[in-house]
C-alpha cells in the first residue's frame, strides 16, 4: 500500500509538499524524504509525533534514544514502520525538524493507494519555498519577547497591580490587626 502525505508549515503560507511512500517503509525513510524535499540537512535531531484530535501530540517516534524515562516506550525511526502507527486517511502527525526552537511541519495522510508499492519515497508535489532551516536566535528571542509582551498587555489592565493608595481597612478585614511582632 502507498501512503500519500501532505505537509504544510505554520511559518510559510504557500508552502506544501506531498510525499508518496510505501506503508511498509520506516519513519526514517519518511524523514529523509521530507528533508530532501525541502533541502534540509539530515544531520539534525528530529521527531515525529502521531497526533490525537486537535493536533495534540501523542506517541513520539524519534531519531535517537535520548535516554528517556525507562517506563516509557521509545520508538526509533529506523525501527518503526509507518503502517504500525498510521492506518487511516486523515491521520495527522507533527514532524519536529528544529528541536531548539520547536519548529515543525504538520502532516496529514491524505490518501492510501492499496495494491501498489514503492521502492523509494517520492515527492509528488512541491509548492512554495520551505521555511529556512535555521533560525537567527536573536530574531527568535525578539519574537518570543514581543509575543509575551502582547499577551501581557492584553491580559493585564492598569488595575492589575492595585491602586497606589494604601487602604488600612484591607488589613483589618483580614484580621491582621491582632498580630503582634516582637
Amino acid at each position: 500500500m502507498i501512503y500519500k502525505f501532505r505537509i504544510v508549515s505554520d511559518e510559510v503560507e504557500n508552502f506544501k509538499r506531498e510525499i508518496e511512500i510505501d506503508a511498509d517503509s520506516s519513519f526514517l525513510d519518511l524523514r529523509n524524504a521530507i528533508l530532501d524535499s525541502v533541502g534540509y540537512d539530515r544531520g539534525q535531531m528530529s521527531s515525529f509525533f502521531v497526533c490525537e484530535d486537535g493536533w495534540e501530540k501523542g506517541r513520539e517516534i524519534t531519531l535517537e534514544d535520548m535516554g528517556s524515562d525507562s517506563s516509557e516506550d521509545v520508538y526509533l525511526m529506523d525501527e518503526s514502520v509507518l503502517c504500525d502507527f498510521v492506518e487511516d486517511e486523515g491521520q495527522r502527525m507533527i514532524f519536529v525538524f528544529d528541536y531548539l526552537t520547536d519548529r515543525s511541519f504538520f502532516m496529514e495522510l491524505k490518501r492510501t493507494i492499496p495494491g501498489k508499492h514503492l521502492s523509494e519515497p517520492v515527492c509528488t508535489a512541491s509548492v512554495g519555498d520551505a521555511p529556512s532551516e535555521g533560525v537567527n536566535l536573536d530574531d527568535f528571542d525578539a519574537k518570543i519577547d514581543a509575543k509575551a509582551a502582547a499577551v501581557a498587555a492584553a491580559d493585564i489592565d492598569e488595575d492589575f497591580y492595585g491602586s497606589d493608595e494604601f487602604n488600612e481597612d484591607e488589613f483589618d478585614a483580614a484580621g491582621y490587626d491582632e498580630l503582634t511582632f516582637d
